[in-house]
């Protein structure tokens, strides 16, 4: 059996700024309103025979895009960003920058500064709608596994805007 949520009309959304490094067009700070589409597929289980209870895929998507709201979106493991005093960024962990006031880093000859605050630092190569659909997938599958629901696999599509996301399916 498989449930669907969609985005838009659910309020699943986040607006955040982001850089695709090195690339030609997205490679400058810009910014999306994104929504985000859920697909769970699996057994119908439990007192009320569902598959998930919607309200717990809604409070596990929401959760995720209230963390990532207003914030700028650092993959800290991509090859083409240097952070300030941290070396090789392919292995780098959030906890690499703990007490730090401040997100420092290069991409060629461009230097950035920003607020620790205002910035959400993510275990990704790219900020790309591609590399996000993949992070909320596995977050999401993570929380409904938890809460001993039976499923096969979560699909999230990251949408960038209406008629442009990127769809990545996580399976048990």
């Amino acid at each position: 059996m498989k449930i669907m949520i969609n985005g838009i009309n659910a309020n699943l959304r986040f607006s955040s700024a982001h850089i695709i490094p090195a690339h030609d067009s997205c490679g400058f700070i810009h910014g999306h309103s994104y929504f985000v589409d859920v697909e769970i597929e699996g057994n119908r289980s439990g007192d009320y025979d569902f598959v998930v209870d919607f309200k717990d895929v809604k409070k596990s998507v929401r959760t995720i895009c209230k963390q990532l709201d207003h914030r700028v979106l650092i993959p800290i493991n991509n090859n083409n960003m240097n952070f300030k005093d941290l070396g090789d960024s392919n292995n780098l962990k959030t906890l690499d920058f703990e007490n730090r006031k401040y997100v420092e880093f290069n991409i060629e000859n461009k230097y950035y500064k920003f607020p620790m605050e205002d910035c959400v630092l993510l275990p990704l190569k790219h900020s790309s709608a591609e590399d996000l659909s993949q992070y909320f997938a596995y977050k999401v599958f993570e929380d409904l596994i938890k809460k001993s629901y039976e499923i096969d696999s979560v699909s999230v599509c990251v949408n960038e805007g209406i008629g442009q996301g990127a769809f990545f399916k996580k399976t048990k």
